[in-house]
């Protein structure tokens, strides 16, 4: 499985040992607040842990754990998946990081990194991204990250603010 570096942070693929620093990131309301609006209980975490390990298995690519080098600890996790968590549509990039750590510029330092491996290593043709209405933290960074704004689609039973980038658009940044 993959890991990613960057400046400050090593990506490693989720796995049983990120338990405790998932779950105390999951567990924060703040974190939560727009993926399902709601705390992870600890079943919850154990879960998605478990669906992230098969699908590294299955497909080669999933969520990360995002492990700040400096202090060795779990800070955000991010993802590169199949949009709607379906096959049949393009890939969608997604991060999201502890309360303590936002506005740092760890989330823009981690989706360059996991839209490098999107582009370069699975050749994806284009990446989207999806965010709560509301959410400008992740749009902003969804913004930083060369993204276009899309519209309003409906995705993981809301309606989402969708931006997303092709490859030529990627390649124009380097």
């Amino acid at each position: 499985m993959t890991i990613l570096t960057t400046a400050r942070l090593r990506l490693e693929a989720i796995s049983d040992h990120h338990f405790d620093g998932l779950f105390k990131m999951n567990s924060q309301p703040e974190v939560m607040r727009y993926i399902t609006g709601k705390p992870e209980t600890p079943t919850e975490t154990r879960a998605m842990i478990e669906r992230v390990k098969a699908r590294w298995t299955e497909y080669g690519f999933s969520w990360w754990s995002f492990i700040e080098t400096d202090s060795d600890e779990i800070i955000g996790a991010g993802c590169i998946q199949h949009l709607g968590r379906d096959p049949a549509n393009p890939l969608e990039i997604g991060w999201r990081l502890r309360k303590d750590k936002w506005g740092l510029g760890y989330a823009s330092e981690a989706a360059q990194a996991m839209a490098a491996f999107a582009f370069d290593k699975l050749e994806a043709d284009s990446l989207y991204a999806v965010c709560h209405q509301d959410n400008h933290g992740s749009a902003h960074v969804m913004k930083k990250l060369g993204m276009q704004y899309r519209g309003t689609e409906h995705w993981y039973e809301m309606d989402t603010a969708v931006w997303s980038m092709d490859k030529a658009a990627w390649r124009a940044k380097e």
